[in-house]
Parts: C-alpha cells; structure tokens; sequence
C-alpha cells in the first residue's frame, strides 16, 4: 500500500523511493501532493510546475471554504437568530391547577425584543395583558406553540424564528423581515380563571 506523506516528510524531502506508486496523489484537510513518477534511484517523486500549481489551487480553494464556513457560523451565533423554536422556562408555579391548552381563552403579559434588545412592544407597560384563544391563529404560530402547557402563573421566555413570526416580510417599522422575536411572558389567566398558589423559582 503507498504511504503518503506528511506536510514535514514533503517539505524536508523525508522520505523514500518506492514508498509511492506512479500518478499517487496524497491528501490532506489543506493539502495536496501529486507525484506524477518516481524513480528507483531517486530519493524522492518527480514532480512538475503544472502538480504544483494544481496543489496550491487546491489548499487556496479549501481553505477559503472553511474561511467561508466559520464566517457564516459565527456571523449566526452574533446573530442570535434561531431556525427552531426554543422554550425557556423562568418561573414555574408549586402547583399547577390551571394548564393552557389548545381552544382555551388564555390572559399572558409579555414584553417582546428583537436580537439586539429593542424592545417592540410590552404590555407589562400598559398593564393590560392580551387575551386570546390559544391554537387558533389569532397570534403569531410561534405563541400558539411555545404556550401550550403553560401553567398559571408560570414565566416563559420564547425565541421565536421568522417563519413562526412575521416571516421575511416583517411587520414595518419595527419588526424587520426574517426577525428572530424574543419574548417574556406570564400567563395570568385561563378562561378567566387566576391561581393563588404561592410560585417559586
């Protein structure tokens, strides 16, 4: 089996003939070594300007991917954007008398942001929690969904991503296209109904 060299046997020519095969070509994460062909009493492969060439193109190409890779990655993580929706729970009740379930008329006091933290809308502000029927399309998909269960009396924080949100194009002026929402809420009633047990952390 022809051995393939490491990137110090390649540089320091450390290595011996016939420890490759005619056209071998070795290969790394970043590197590339054609031999075209070897000769007995040689110490080492022949090689051309034109394998050369071809080397450097190929380490230049995958580098400048992984480069691209790690730039989009980071860039996301920055970001703070979301593809799925995630659920945190902040508070949760002792008990759990009163749950929300789909078709229920729930009351939840929320403060929402974008990733940056510009806070778009609060109705802990205006003291007047939302009422609406919960799995019913009367808010974004991303609250019907991430308030489902949800106890009285129990704080939630959702990130919720633009295809469960406002979608790519927005809601102007201050929620952009393809947003990631964030939002703070509490669930104070079901069906009217508000629960007196004691909450912890």
């Amino acid at each position: 089996m022809a051995h393939c060299p490491s990137i110090d046997d390649v540089e320091n020519n450390d290595w011996s003939p016939g420890s490759f095969i005619a056209s071998e070509i070795c290969s790394g994460l970043f590197w590339i070594y054609p031999c075209i062909y070897w000769e007995e009493e040689n110490s080492q492969c022949e090689e051309t300007e034109s394998t050369m060439e071809f080397g450097r193109a190929f380490n230049a190409a995958s580098i400048f991917l992984v480069f691209l890779l790690l730039v989009s990655v980071v860039t996301a993580k920055k970001s703070g954007n979301v593809a799925e929706l995630q659920i945190g729970v902040k508070l949760k009740p002792k008990s759990c008398d009163l749950k929300a379930h789909k078709g229920d008329r729930v009351s939840v006091h929320y403060s929402g942001k974008l990733t940056d933290g510009t806070v778009f809308d609060s109705s802990y502000e205006r003291n007047d929690p939302i009422d609406f029927e919960l799995g019913s399309g009367q808010v974004i998909k991303g609250w019907d969904q991430g308030l489902l269960g949800m106890c009285v009396g129990e704080k939630r924080k959702l990130k919720i991503p633009a295809k469960l949100g406002y979608g790519e194009s927005g809601s102007p002026p201050k929620i952009p296209g393809g947003a990631t929402l964030i939002f703070d809420t509490e669930l104070v009633a079901v069906n009217g109904k508000k629960s007196t047990s004691d909450s912890e952390l």
